[in-house]
């Protein structure tokens, strides 16, 4: 690792990990939010409540990396780590959005398998955020993102399947692809957030 008589600004990790453990409370309102229909638009106002934080959080980033003279590790990977974690929390929030304003009722159970790969994504990259500081134990942070996200392509194909089935009425269809789209867009974006830390460990390794 490079050395350097100017000391590096310390702070991204403590906004890394605030912003992810965001996600860990978004992605567990989500699952609360699918399970119950009559709290539906409170929990969804909770989202909503969680995005505008999660934009607050990424925005301190941001405005750190502007003023930060050194910074722990390469300026394009923290404006990127910044970014999708950010998206993850943008794809959960507009996942539930859709739910309300399409008035969906009960949904596929694929949708609560989803949510729980979601969490299991959250749950995980909040606890690797603080390692970044160190840059140990991380690999089987990402390796277990990429088996999450893995498992998410295969539900969300199933879960496709399932809707043109004719199971449902094409309108519903539409709706739930919609929600399901979001859902595993949030996955996509946890893996790249994952990408980014594995990019960064090989960097300053």
């Amino acid at each position: 690792m490079p050395f350097s008589l100017t000391p590096k600004d310390q702070s991204f990790y403590r906004l890394f990990s605030a912003s992810a453990q965001n996600l860990v409370t978004a992605t567990d309102v989500l699952d609360e939010f699918l399970r119950e229909h009559t709290r539906r638009t409170e929990l969804a106002d909770r989202l909503r409540d969680l995005e505008h934080a999660g934009d607050q959080s990424t925005h301190a980033i941001f405005r750190q990396l502007n003023s930060s003279f050194v910074t722990p590790f390469d300026r394009e990977d923290i404006y990127s780590l910044a970014s999708h974690l950010d998206d993850v929390m943008d794809f959960v929030e507009a996942a539930a959005d859709l739910v309300v304003l399409t008035g969906l009722g009960t949904l596929p159970a694929e949708m609560n398998q989803q949510t729980a790969l979601l969490q299991r994504a959250a749950h995980i990259t909040a606890e690797a955020m603080p390692r970044l500081q160190t840059l140990k134990d991380l690999p089987d942070y990402w390796i277990e993102v990429n088996r999450i996200e893995n498992e998410a392509d295969k539900l969300y194909r199933r879960l496709l399947s399932r809707l043109y089935s004719g199971e449902f009425e094409a309108l519903e269809v539409l709706r739930l692809k919609e929600v399901a789209d979001q859902l595993e867009e949030a996955a996509d974006a946890f893996e790249k957030v994952a990408n980014v830390v594995e990019s960064i460990a090989v960097k300053e390794s």
